[in-house]
C-alpha cells in the first residue's frame, strides 16, 4: 500500500518524539495550504511563540468532546478531545471578545466570510468603518480571514465570533476591536473540527 506524503511526515514526527503520536509537527501543522480559495501560504514558525502554535494538550474538564472552551484572559481556545485532553490553540481577543460569557453554540458557519461592521463600530470610527456599511467579500484583506464560526443563544446571533485574522501579530493580545480571532491554519483546522450546533463555553476573568 503507497504511503502519503503527508503520512510518511507524521511518521517520521511520531518516531523522533519517541513514538509519541502527540508530539506537534509545527511545520506541517502550518504549511502552505494552496487548495484553499485563496492560498495561504506557510507560516514562519520564528512569528509564532511556540506556546500560542497549535498542540494536543492535557486538559481536564467536565465538558463533552467536541465542546469549545475559550479562554478569555488566558488568551487560549481549547476543543475537548476527550480522555482528559484537547486541541490548544492561542488567540487574539479584543473589545467584543468581553461580550459573551457562558455557553452558546454554533449557529452557523462561513468559509472566506464576508464582513460588514456593526452600527457601533461605524459610529466608533466612521473614517475607517463606513466605507464598509454594505460588505466587505471575503478574501485575504478581510478582517474575519479564512474562517468564521458565529455564535448564537437561543435563536440568537450573540455577534460574537470566533474567525480568522489577516493580522497574525494580534495573536496573545487583546486589541482594540473584533471577538476571538486565530491564526488562518488554526482556524481552518478548527472549522473542520466542529459542527453546527456544537457547544461553546467562553469564559471570562
Amino acid at each position: 500500500m503507497p504511503i502519503s506524503r503527508r503520512g510518511l511526515l507524521l511518521g517520521m514526527s511520531a518516531l523522533l518524539a519517541g513514538c509519541s503520536t502527540n508530539a506537534p509537527n509545527h511545520k506541517l501543522n502550518y504549511a502552505a495550504l494552496p487548495d484553499e480559495k485563496f492560498p495561504l501560504p506557510a507560516m514562519p514558525l520564528e512569528k509564532i511563540d511556540p506556546e500560542l502554535r497549535r498542540q494536543e494538550v492535557a486538559y481536564t474538564t467536565s465538558e463533552k468532546p467536541g465542546t469549545i472552551v475559550v479562554d478569555t484572559p488566558a488568551r487560549r481556545l481549547y476543543y475537548v478531545l476527550g480522555d482528559g485532553k484537547a486541541m490548544r490553540y492561542g488567540i487574539g481577543v479584543g473589545r467584543n471578545g468581553y461580550a459573551l460569557a457562558g455557553s452558546a453554540y454554533i449557529g452557523r458557519k462561513a468559509e472566506w466570510p464576508s464582513w460588514t461592521p456593526t452600527s457601533n463600530m461605524i459610529r466608533r470610527d466612521p473614517g475607517k468603518n463606513l466605507r464598509y456599511a454594505g460588505g466587505l467579500p471575503g478574501g485575504p484583506n478581510n478582517p474575519l480571514g479564512a474562517r468564521a464560526i458565529y455564535l448564537y443563544q437561543g435563536g440568537n446571533d450573540t455577534m460574537f465570533r470566533i474567525h480568522g485574522t489577516n493580522q497574525p501579530q494580534s495573536i496573545g493580545l487583546a486589541m482594540s476591536s473584533g471577538c476571538v480571532r486565530m491564526l488562518n491554519h488554526d482556524v481552518v483546522d478548527l472549522y473542520q473540527r466542529v459542527d453546527v450546533g456544537g457547544r461553546v463555553v467562553v469564559k471570562q476573568a
